[in-house]
């Protein structure tokens, strides 16, 4: 998994068979660089027919160096998301599944949004289905949600009492709004920095009501799910904080992600027991502190129920590999809103080596 913050690359294995949940395996993560970030922000907001100059060798060499080691039958390969508009372009998932498929040996199963963007679906999240299968796998008994707070938010509200997460009532997921993304802009342009580090700077300003009002007033809040975003939906962030200060600009933003939360859990069928946070933003303790205030119930990293936060991104694209090669549903409309429950994906063997 490559994520819209563009840190780096996730690997992680999962023993499944595309229901239950057995065991969770080995994980790496491989940090990009610098420039190699700069070579895939640039290529960000292009489409498959657009030059994307030197990024699409940058994401092959990174997944490429990742995943050499790891003994797996299959492989869930995301790619980098460059564009997102569901019910417009489309979207697009930078990254060639079969060429991953070729260099090592191994069938990838890639390409997971397109079929259920192409069904009128919004294409995202599509980590739900796992997130239910956690829920399994921790013995919930309550409903409860998933937060992940990567470069988007998004949540995902289970009732683990259900047998299927494509069952009805099963499950809502929705992006709730930005997350880190446009804090990590903000640090890059005002610091240089990747992202503000443990809430530090955040920490030391406070939240600017007035721009919090006007970031809230965005349609996108009230409009009942399913809905997603593309990583780039809510760049204005950085003209409402235009005027402040470093500090006072990085707790406004961070206070626009808590208010975002606060949102959308209110379009939830019931209230959840508690909110499971993954994702970059859980370590960062000023805006785990913004969203508990805002919520009614426990918000806990997922780390407190047995799960690895940094990994559930990339485990969710393993599970959902082992569906799609099962031929099994991988969204439903209380997800994405598709109209039925799709399996997207393509599954790409390696070639046969030229004798």
């Amino acid at each position: 998994m490559s994520g819209t913050s563009l840190d780096g690359v996730d690997a992680a294995v999962v023993e499944t068979d595309g229901h239950r949940i057995h065991a969770f395996g080995p994980s790496r993560y491989r940090a990009y660089t610098l420039d190699e970030q700069a070579s895939l922000r640039a290529a960000l907001g292009k489409w498959q027919d657009d030059e994307l100059g030197g990024a699409p060798r940058v994401l092959e060499r990174a997944h490429l160096e990742v995943l050499q080691g790891f003994d797996a039958e299959l492989i869930g390969f995301h790619g980098q998301t460059l564009a997102h508009e569901p019910g417009g372009r489309g979207t697009h998932q930078m990254g060639d599944g079969q060429a991953l498929a070729d260099a090592l040996g191994v069938p990838v199963v890639w390409d997971f949004r397109s079929a259920d963007v192409g069904l009128g679906g919004q294409g995202a999240p599509l980590a739900p289905f796992f997130h239910f299968a956690c829920a399994k796998w921790i013995g919930a008994m309550e409903p409860l949600a998933f937060l992940n707070l990567g470069g988007v938010g998004n949540l995902t509200w289970i009732d683990p009492s259900k047998d299927a997460p494509e069952a009805e009532g099963a499950l809502l997921a929705f992006d709730t709004g930005p997350a880190n993304a446009p804090i990590n802009d903000l640090m890059m342009a005002r610091k240089g920095l990747a992202y503000d580090k443990d809430g530090v700077l955040a920490a030391k300003g406070r939240v600017e009501e007035g721009a919090l009002e006007l970031f809230l007033d965005d349609p996108f809040f009230p409009k009942r799910p399913p809905k997603s975003l593309d990583r780039d939906s809510f760049a204005t962030m950085l003209g409402l904080v235009r005027e402040l200060g470093d500090a006072d600009a990085a707790a406004t933003m961070t206070g626009m992600v808590a208010a975002s939360v606060m949102q959308g859990v209110q379009h939830c069928p019931s209230p959840p027991s508690r909110v499971l946070v993954t994702g970059g933003g859980r370590r960062n303790p000023v805006m785990m502190e913004m969203i508990s205030a805002a919520l009614d119930c426990p918000v806990q990293p997922v780390e407190d129920v047995g799960l690895d936060g940094d990994m559930l991104e990339a485990q969710a694209f393993a599970y959902l590999a082992v569906r799609v090669a099962r031929r099994l549903p991988t969204s439903c409309p209380s997800t994405t809103g598709v109209p039925a429950a799709v399996g997207g994906g393509t599954l790409s063997q390696p070639s046969s080596p030229i004798t």
